[in-house]
């Protein structure tokens, strides 16, 4: 059997770097809309790492289950080159070829194919057919046809489909927001059971935890993959709790697929403060099993690896080797696997690997924490417990109300007013910005502790120095600002809105005011729910205290696939009031669904100006038959006197004898039903129009004007006919006379 070259190391750390960009950009695509900041960037990673790639020439890979081909030779087993190879293929791609500098406007339509359901591009004739009907000629894609093989696979593994649910838990995940959709909570005990599920969600909510220079963000990636690993622990503790052993089998050996680095990262990082806060399982929960679940050989090639890819041992990695072997004999065994390991890769052929062995061995069985920590201060660690408790209860009583001021509490209030005095003073425009964020940090501990009045208290401290003219920490509290409604601990705190006191909601109302109109994209999906929920509420009645500025950020409801959401923004759009909802309300008047239309038609019905107008008589002009009769009825279901000059400009921008003339008709019906005095000059003008070409349309509309003057009944009303009847055309005094109830002249 012919020897394989190994790939150079130049190349091969190439193929890597494209592989890392490849998925993360894929994942990007299929998680945030084409014009994301998330997406634009991972594009153009994606671009300039293949610019290095290539060179300017031609390159191509061969893509198999595990890796990448470089002209026949693997391209390694590394993390992110055997992801990428098992999504390539899963996506029945046997081989990509780039032809030298490929434009953005190409990665993006390749993108694009592969985030579309596979089987939607298999009944095109694949990925190589559907690609070539695009007309793309910087890319070529070959294909295989492993249709059956790929029909039994999503048989047997449903919890790996991406569909809406997948992406909907994965931004839950990266979120870090609770899931309380019940079909989602049922797909997650899927994924549960899956270890491969499992490894494709971690490395999906990894994906947007890159760098601008494509660099991996490696505390960020461990904390999402612990955000998913809690989600899936806590639905199983709920719904399923006989399956919690079997679940941490499956999260250990999901772990084991992933980067070494962030498995490092995962098992030797700082705990997760945050975590279990909420009563769920907590990431040092989480870390103990998995460490606790890896056998010797799972060790051996996590070091191993590590070891070939950073070329020497690092505390870090003896810290985590030391947690995860306790016992002097299981060290031994491993390191003895690691080296057998080692001395098949091309690091471990090396001269110089005996020299670093020796070194990376001496570090690996030798680190402890004794050269740290010594053996009086880990005493006196071991017994301040119980001395903490002695001096407790020694405490005078005249000392008692002293030290409660350094209670927990107090010294949180301490700290507000500390930080909140050092914003105010601040006059150093290179420090403010710092300051800013440390006041803002400072509120997001406030907001997870639910000391909401204290939280209040710096979200007006920010707000007030934003406000503030010339202020030098104006700009960092608006970026401030910004950032805290954009954190975890903001997100919780809305999830909580519905369940809060009416005070604590109160405060927390003020706190989003203080903000600024940025808190909307937290409250969204507190308003994409059909019933009239006390968090939907209360968060509606947040976003209208914004005004104009909330209207741009309730824009994404307006497309959403829910016809309930789509009723929401348009009642809350309606809400505002405001010239700058018209443009959102427009879209809503395309739609078949008769009850977003209504609430469309109504909220434009409230905005007092000119455009709402309009778009209530394109509208109308639109509609036939019962649609009409129903954009109608939204108008005067209310009775709400607003509604009175949009239905006036109709008339007034109306063709009543022309194309527009049972619009007009409709209008003065509503006009009537409605009753106000100031549309009774615009209904006479109407009135007094007549055409000597259209004379059964003329009748019709000084009938319907004379109806609608009639139902309005007031002494305005009855003067207006009594006028026609004098001073009208023939026909109008002729009508107008049998309405006032005046005989024909000559009798």
């Amino acid at each position: 059997m012919a020897e394989v070259t190994p790939l150079s190391p130049e190349l091969s750390r190439s193929v890597l770097s494209l592989a890392r960009a490849l998925v993360a950009a894929a994942r990007s695509w299929a998680l945030y809309p084409p014009d994301h900041p998330a997406v634009r960037a991972s594009v153009d990673r994606l671009r300039t790492t293949l610019a290095a790639a290539t060179a300017g020439q031609v390159f191509a890979f061969g893509v198999t289950p595990e890796t990448l081909l470089i002209g026949g030779s693997p391209a390694g087993t590394e993390g992110p080159v055997s992801e990428a190879a098992a999504w390539l293929h899963e996506h029945d791609i046997l081989q990509l070829t780039f032809f030298g500098d490929v434009p953005v406007g190409t990665l993006q339509a390749l993108l694009a194919l592969m985030a579309e359901d596979i089987d939607a591009v298999r009944a095109r004739g694949g990925p190589a057919k559907a690609w070539l009907a695009q007309g793309q000629i910087a890319v070529a894609i070959e294909q295989i046809d492993f249709t059956s093989v790929f029909e039994e696979r999503e048989v047997q593994h449903p919890a790996r489909r991406k569909d809406d649910l997948w992406r909907s838990i994965v931004r839950a995940v990266i979120d870090r927001r609770k899931v309380l959709d019940e079909a989602v909570q049922r797909r997650l005990l899927e994924i549960a059971g899956d270890v491969g599920a499992i490894g494709e969600l971690a490395q999906d909510v990894i994906a947007p935890n890159f760098a601008a220079d494509g660099s991996p963000m490696l505390t960020s990636q461990a904390a999402a993959v612990f955000a998913a690993y809690r989600h899936l622990v806590s639905i199983v503790d709920v719904m399923d709790p006989a399956r919690r052993t079997e679940v941490m089998q499956n999260l250990t050996a999901a772990t084991a697929t992933l980067d070494p680095r962030v498995i490092l990262q995962m098992l030797g990082g700082a705990e997760d403060a945050g975590a279990g806060a909420a009563g769920g399982i907590s990431s040092a929960e989480i870390k103990s099993g998995i460490a606790a679940g890896f056998d010797d050989f799972k060790v051996a090639q996590l070091l191993a690896t590590t070891l070939a890819i950073d070329g020497q041992a690092t505390e870090r990695l003896a810290g985590v080797f030391d947690t995860i072997a306790l016992d002097e004999p299981r060290k031994r065994r491993v390191l003895t696997m690691t080296k057998t390991l080692l001395s098949e890769s091309s690091f471990g052929q090396t001269n110089q690997f005996q020299t670093l062995w020796t070194s990376m061995e001496e570090l690996l069985l030798a680190y402890n924490e004794k050269p740290f920590v010594s053996a009086q201060y880990k005493a006196g660690l071991d017994q301040i417990g119980v001395r903490a408790d002695t001096m407790a209860g020694d405490i005078p009583e005249e000392l008692v109300a002293l030290v409660e001021t350094l209670g927990q509490d107090n010294v949180r209030r301490l700290s507000v007013t500390l930080l909140v005095d050092l914003l105010k003073l601040e006059k150093n425009a290179e420090r403010a910005p710092e300051l800013a964020r440390d006041v803002a940090a400072l509120g997001e501990d406030l907001l997870l502790a639910g000391d909401y009045p204290s939280a209040l208290v710096v979200t007006r401290a920010l707000a007030e120095q934003v406000r503030t003219p010339g202020a030098v920490a104006s700009a960092g509290s608006r970026v401030a600002l910004d950032a805290l409604v954009g954190t975890p601990a903001f997100h919780e705190t809305v999830e909580l809105l519905g369940e809060m006191t009416p005070e604590d909601a109160g405060c927390f109302s003020d706190i989003c005011a203080a903000a600024g109109p940025a808190a909307t994209d937290a409250l969204r999906p507190l308003l994409e729910v059909d019933e009239l929920t006390p968090a939907r509420q209360r968060a509606g009645a947040i976003v209208v205290r914004y005004g104009a500025p909330a209207a741009s950020r309730l824009a994404p409801l307006v497309g959403s696939d829910q016809w309930y959401s789509r009723r929401n923004v348009a009642e809350l759009l309606g809400e505002l009031g405001v010239p700058e909802s018209v443009p959102f309300l427009q879209p809503l008047l395309r739609g078949s669904d008769a009850r977003v239309l209504q609430a469309a038609v109504r909220a434009l019905a409230n905005i007092d100006d000119p455009a709402a107008a309009r778009a209530v008589h394109t509208v109308l002009r639109a509609a036939a038959g019962a649609q009409r009769q129903a954009v109608v009825a939204a108008l005067v279901a209310e009775r709400d006197p607003r509604v009175v000059p949009v239905l006036v400009c109709i008339l007034n921008e109306s063709e009543p004898l022309g194309s527009d003339h049972h619009i007009v008709l409709e209008t003065l019906g509503a006009i009537g039903e409605l009753g106000r005095d100031e549309a009774v000059p615009h209904v006479a003008n109407v009135m007094r129009r007549r055409s000597w070409f259209a004379r059964k349309k003329t009748r019709a509309l000084k009938e319907g004007s004379i109806g609608a003057l009639q139902r309005i009944g007031s002494p305005a009303a009855t003067q207006a006919i009594v006028e026609a009847a004098s001073h009208g055309d023939r026909l109008l005094r002729k009508l107008a006379r049998a309405a006032a109830g005046v005989p024909p002249q000559g009798q």
